[in-house]
């Protein structure tokens, strides 16, 4: 019986609006905004700080989370003394153990963090990742109220340093095609996307 739905997804392509709706659908709890609060206590970190820093390898400071916590946008980091440097390994561990913890708190929708490899084993999760053609990313950053020039420049790196970061301390493709039950294309719309995804998950549990 499926109790997890994991959504993975092209930056930009929509994937936390259609969890939303998902879990709005099956009544279930949605963990997106609310693993920030969770991962930012390990951190030592304050939400606003979570959500400002990206992946990214460098020997004094890093850009953590953007990929796993989902922040969106980059900010000024805040100073060194209020947040804990962090190696990948503790990244890796911080983010597993919220996801797992996440996961035990009944039928839930989660989006991103690494938890379509952190639950991979286990046989009441669904995988899904979702993609779009990157005019279409573009367009629904700015549509969302993204500049034009920041919109373009999300869809070009975050992606890419995502999957950098992920092969490199991980040593697994992103995305890696056998790692999801389905992939879609959001531009046949969010709420086909959901309907599809439900109707996905029902066939699986028979």
């Amino acid at each position: 019986m499926i109790r997890i739905i994991t959504i993975e997804r092209e930056f930009g392509c929509g994937g936390p609006e259609v969890a939303r709706r998902l879990a709005a659908l099956l009544g279930w709890k949605l963990w997106d905004e609310l693993l920030t609060l969770e991962i930012a206590p390990l951190t030592k970190s304050a939400p606003e700080a979570v959500e400002r820093r990206e992946w990214r390898k460098d020997p004094l400071v890093y850009r953590v989370f953007k990929s796993f916590v989902g922040g969106a946008f980059e900010g000024s980091l805040p100073p060194l003394g209020q947040l804990e440097l962090l190696d990948a390994d503790r990244i890796a561990k911080v983010s597993e153990q919220v996801v797992r913890e996440a996961s035990i708190d009944g039928p839930c929708v989660i989006v991103g963090r690494g938890s379509q490899y952190f639950l991979k084993h286990r046989e009441d999760v669904f995988r899904v990742f979702l993609y779009a053609p990157r005019q279409e990313r573009i367009r629904r950053l700015i549509s969302a109220g993204k500049p034009q020039g920041e919109a373009i420049e999300q869809v070009e790196t975050i992606d890419r340093e995502r999957a950098a970061f992920i092969k490199k301390y991980f040593g697994l493709d992103w995305p890696d095609r056998h790692l999801y039950h389905v992939m879609l294309n959001t531009m046949i719309g969010d709420a086909r996307v959901v309907d599809l995804i439900h109707h996905f998950v029902q066939q699986f549990d028979r």
